[in-house]
C-alpha cells in the first residue's frame, strides 16, 4: 500500500464518532490505569512486606519517575498529535518522520536521565523530602528505578505512535501483560525472597522491559506508518513541532513532581508540629495521590484516546467531527470522576487499608487527607480533556497555559499559603480549591478561543 492510500482509507474521517472513541478510548485507559498500578501494586507489597516507611521511601523517588515520565510524554503526546495532523492534512512523510525522529531522541534523552539520576540520587532524594529514617529505603528503591529510565522514555513513544496507527488493543495488551508479571515478580522479590523496596524496583523495570519488547513487535505491522532509515535523520522543524505540541502533557507530569517536591517538603515542615509526625503525613499524601492517579488515568485515557480522532478530522477539516468528539469526550470523563468523587468521599478506609494500617493516627490522617484532598476531583474531567483537545487542535500554547495554571503555580502557591494558615490540613485543601479554580480557567480558554479554532466553513 502506498502512502496516498493509507491516507485515503484512513477511518479515523469516516467511521462514526462513538465507534471511533470506543476503539481507541477503551485500550488507551486501561492501558494507563495498568500503568498507574505499576506503583500501586508496588506501594501494597511493600506497605504488606515493609510497613509506611517503605511507601514514604516510593512517594520521596516518585517525583524523580514523574519527571522522567513528563519527558517521554513530551515526545508520545506530541508525536500523536503531530502524525495525527499531518496524515489529516495528506502530509504522510512528515508524518512517518516524526515517528522515527521521536524514537531516536527520546532513547538518547532517557539515557542521560539516568546517568545523571544515579550520579546525584542522594541529594534529589533530599530535595524530595528525605528524612533520616526513610533515606536508606529510598537510595535502595531508586538506585534500582532509575536503571529503567531509558524503557520509560522508549515506553510512551513507541505506544503513542502504536496507538494512533489503530493498534490502541495492542498495545493495552503489551501494558497488561507486563503488569500481571509485575504483580508475580513483586510477590516473590518483596514476601516470598524478602528484597523489600529494592525487590519492588526490580520488578518494575523488568515489567517496563517485557512492555518494550512487546510494542517494538509492533513495528513490522505497521499500516499508515512507513518505517524506513531516512526517516530517523534528524529534522530540526519536525521535532520543534512535536516538542511543541506534547509541551503541555509534559508540563502536567513535571508538575506533578513538583507538586510532590512541595507536598513532601510542607508536610515535612508541619507534620512534625502535628501529632501525625512526617512519615505518617507523607506516606497518606503519596498514596492519596497514587489512589486519585488511577481516576485521572481514566480520564487521560478517553481523552488520549480521542486524541488522534480530534487531530485527524480538524487537520483534514472536518471540524463538526472535532467538536462532536471532544464533547462526547467531556460528558464521559465529568461522569466517571463524580462516581470517583463519592467513591472517595464514602470508601475511604477500605482504599487506604489496601496499603496497610499500621496505627490509629495513619489511618486517621490517610482518611482525612482522600476526603479533604480529594473533595473537588470531580472538576478534573474537563480540565484535562481540555488539555489534550488544545494539543490536538495544534494550540500547544492554550494546552500549556490551561496545564501551567493550575500545576505549575495555583497548587504550590495554595500548599505553601494555606499550610502557614491552617498548618498540615492546609496542604491538604489545597487540593479541591485549585481543582475549582482551574476547572474556571479550562471554561475560559474554551470559550476565548472556540471560535478562532472552528472558522465558520469547513471542508
Amino acid at each position: 500500500m502506498n502512502e496516498n492510500e493509507m491516507v485515503k482509507q484512513n477511518p479515523l474521517g469516516t467511521e462514526p464518532i462513538g465507534k471511533l472513541i470506543s476503539h481507541y478510548a477503551i485500550p488507551a485507559t486501561i492501558a494507563l490505569v495498568v500503568n498507574a498500578l505499576y506503583n500501586i501494586v508496588d506501594q501494597i507489597f511493600i506497605g504488606q512486606s515493609v510497613g509506611y516507611l517503605g511507601n514514604t521511601a516510593t512517594n520521596i523517588i516518585n517525583p524523580l519517575m514523574i519527571i522522567m515520565l513528563g519527558i517521554a510524554t513530551l515526545w508520545g503526546d506530541g508525536c500523536a498529535s503531530y502524525t495525527s495532523l499531518q496524515q489529516g492534512k495528506g502530509n504522510q512523510e512528515n508524518a512517518c518522520t516524526g515517528v522515527c525522529n521521536t524514537f531516536t531522541i527520546s532513547l538518547i534523552i532517557g539515557m542521560i536521565f539516568m546517568a545523571v539520576s544515579l550520579v546525584f540520587l542522594k541529594p534529589l532524594c533530599m530535595l524530595f523530602g528525605a528524612t533520616e529514617t526513610s533515606l536508606p529505603y529510598a537510595m535502595a528503591y531508586g538506585s534500582v528505578i532509575t536503571l529503567g529510565f531509558p524503557l520509560m522514555a522508549v515506553l510512551n513513544p513507541v505506544t503513542a505512535s502504536v496507538r494512533v496507527d489503530g493498534g490502541a488493543t495492542y498495545g493495552m495488551v503489551g501494558l497488561l501483560v507486563a503488569c500481571c508479571s509485575n504483580i508475580v515478580l513483586d510477590a516473590l522479590f518483596c514476601l516470598g525472597f524478602g528484597w523489600g523496596v529494592r525487590g519492588a524496583a526490580i520488578a518494575t523495570v523488568i515489567g517496563e522491559l517485557i512492555n518494550v519488547i512487546w510494542v517494538l513487535a509492533y513495528i513490522p505491522r505497521f499500516k499508515n506508518v512507513s518505517i524506513r532509515k531516512k526517516y530517523f535523520r534528524p529534522n530540526l522543524s519536525v521535532i520543534k513541532s512535536i516538542a511543541g505540541l506534547g509541551a503541555s502533557s509534559c508540563i502536567l507530569q513535571f508538575s506533578f513532581a513538583l507538586v510532590a517536591a512541595v507536598s513532601n517538603n510542607m508536610l515535612a515542615i508541619y507534620g512534625a508540629l502535628s501529632k501525625y509526625g512526617v512519615d505518617i503525613t507523607v506516606a497518606a499524601m503519596g498514596i492519596t495521590i497514587k489512589i486519585s492517579n488511577v481516576a485521572v488515568n481514566v480520564v487521560q485515557g478517553i481523552s488520549t484516546g480521542s486524541q488522534p480522532i480530534m487531530g485527524y478530522n480538524y487537520g483534514a477539516g472536518k471540524f463538526e467531527r472535532t467538536k462532536t468528539t471532544f464533547k462526547f469526550t467531556v460528558i464521559i470523563s465529568t461522569l466517571f470522576m463524580a462516581l470517583a468523587t463519592v467513591i472517595f468521599q464514602l470508601c475511604p478506609m477500605t482504599l487506604v487499608s489496601l496499603f496497610g494500617s499500621e496505627s490509629e493516627l495513619y489511618n486517621e490522617f490517610a482518611v482525612m487527607c482522600m476526603r479533604i484532598f480529594l473533595m473537588l476531583c470531580v472538576a478534573n474531567g474537563l480540565q484535562y480533556c481540555t488539555s489534550i483537545f488544545f494539543q490536538s487542535v495544534g494550540r500547544p500554547v492554550q494546552a500549556s497555559i490551561n496545564t501551567f495554571a493550575k500545576q505549575i503555580f495555583l497548587v504550590p502557591f495554595a500548599m505553601i499559603l494555606l499550610s502557614n494558615i491552617m498548618g498540615v490540613t492546609g496542604v491538604l485543601w489545597a487540593g479541591p480549591l485549585t481543582d475549582g479554580i482551574a476547572c474556571v480557567i479550562s471554561v475560559a480558554l474554551l470559550k476565548m478561543y472556540w471560535k478562532k479554532i472552528f472558522p465558520a466553513e469547513e471542508k
